[in-house]
């Protein structure tokens, strides 16, 4: 099942089912108002939205219509908690020559801190940044969005509580995060809020790609137009049940929490390049000495889309406009 956000005049939009092919899409509204009220209710909701989004592909809707992204805003446009990972281990440690760092002593624990979670830009909307010159930076990640999730739950009853699969950019501000990384107390300036793209996928959809709850597919990210990178998200060093799991130790995680992947990243990355200007930068500080590759401009675009193996666009584009506040 695919489900997307439509505008609406409200902050949280209205509930949208669309079709496999993005092509159309069916109110859920009767169903579940908004994304948030189907998360809070997935258990009894869930057979309601399978049912419509089934019909809507037999193309049994009078009322379906045509689904224009630029329609959507965020599939969850604002969430109780936003929890980053970072499960790409290459890309951390590309990180600590980036900002000259010793790696740290994770003992067996999974990195992740917590983020801005009261907006997530639409996936076309522009991105207003203060200044250049505190090195604006995309990062491309998928994340997973959870039910209601138990204190202490394991990583098999974690992956229960995985409803929706997206597709995010993260955006960084390179400058500030050492700094804020330093103090001990975790970012603040360094992250503004992140965007979505448009759909969110049940993990069934995503069939023989969703391996150990992992995205087995390439994100390919263009920036000003050109190819920059086309990792794949399998290679997390923990999946994203085992992220939940981490996140719930001592805690209920809320419906709509959202947990991110962290940059995605492989170690093959001089061949398929990169989700992140950072990382770029780290390449090029190994390879020649020195990062010759700048930060965002303003004016600048990336894009972000995820393809299935018939080419089918998964999540619809991330496509924004790093521009002056």
């Amino acid at each position: 099942m695919k489900l997307a956000t439509l505008k609406n005049g409200t902050k949280d939009g209205s509930l949208h089912i669309i079709s496999r092919d993005l092509r159309f899409a069916v109110s859920a509204s009767d169903i579940a108002p908004t994304m948030q009220y189907a998360l809070e209710n997935w258990v009894q909701l869930e057979g309601p939205l399978t049912e419509r989004f089934n019909a809507l592909q037999e193309g049994g809707l009078p009322q379906a219509f045509a689904f224009e992204t630029n329609s959507a805003i965020a599939p969850l446009p604002r969430a109780w908690q936003w929890l980053d990972g970072s499960a790409f281990d290459c890309h951390g440690e590309l990180m600590d020559k980036v900002f000259n760092m010793k790696p740290m002593d994770r003992q067996g624990r999974p990195l992740m801190y917590q983020g801005v979670s009261d907006k997530f830009y639409a996936p076309s909307e522009p991105v207003l940044f203060k200044t250049e010159d505190e090195f604006i930076d995309f990062e491309g990640e998928f994340g997973v969005i959870v039910d209601e999730t138990p204190m202490g739950v394991d990583a098999q009853q974690a992956a229960q509580h995985i409803r929706l699969v997206v597709q995010i950019n993260d955006w960084s501000l390179r400058k500030l995060a050492p700094i804020e990384m330093k103090t001990g107390f975790g970012w603040v300036q360094a992250k503004p809020p992140c965007a979505m793209a448009p759909v969110a996928v049940t993990p069934d959809e995503l069939g023989e790609n969703w391996r150990n709850s992992r995205v087995a597919l390439d994100l390919q990210v263009k920036w000003n137009g050109q190819q920059f990178g086309a990792a794949n998200g399998e290679p997390m060093s923990a999946g994203f049940h085992e992220l939940v799991a981490h996140a719930a130790h001592s805690r209920n995680l809320v419906a709509g929490t959202v947990i991110g992947s962290g940059t995605v990243s492989n170690a093959n990355y001089r061949e398929i390049g990169s989700s992140c200007i950072a990382e770029r930068r780290g390449i090029e500080l190994m390879d020649l000495g020195e990062a010759k590759t700048g930060f965002m401009k303003f004016g600048d675009t990336v894009h972000m889309e995820v393809f299935d193996p018939s080419g089918q666009s998964v999540f619809g584009a991330i496509h924004q406009q790093v521009m002056q506040a």
